[in-house]
């Protein structure tokens, strides 16, 4: 009965649905990125390359000879760069939200109780 205590905690615990979230969230951005590279960058940027090449899209890019398809690791390549790029910029601006927390400086803790009492009998003091 332990075992499964410990487990419920771990699974519930917020880091691991977070973690959850964030692979689903992935997940959709990565089938939304294909589809820019797929049915936009492609088609708008290749396409001069492709009519040249007498393809109708990138996937039928092959090494002559070979079953070796090139043009699916270019349209890969494209879909990395560009996830890789987003998540810098987002990177980017958590880590300028986060600095500019930093840079506000806390306001200096308020005096103990002791310590108003001995600064009253100072001023006393020196009167």
């Amino acid at each position: 009965m332990g075992m499964l205590k410990e487990f419920k905690s771990f699974a519930i615990r917020g880091n691991v649905i977070d973690l959850a979230i964030g692979v689903v969230i992935g997940g959709a951005f990565g089938k939304i990125v294909a589809s820019l590279v797929d049915d936009i960058i492609t088609p708008a940027v290749l396409t001069p390359a492709l009519e040249a090449a007498n393809l109708a899209d990138l996937n039928q890019l092959v090494i002559p000879g070979t079953a070796i398809k090139y043009g699916n690791f270019v349209s890969t390549l494209i879909s990395f760069v560009i996830i890789a790029f987003v998540l810098f910029m987002v990177i980017k601006a958590i880590n300028a939200a986060k600095k500019k927390e930093d840079a506000i400086p806390a306001a200096p803790p308020e005096p103990t109780n002791t310590e108003k009492l001995l600064t009253e009998i100072r001023d006393s003091l020196k009167k």
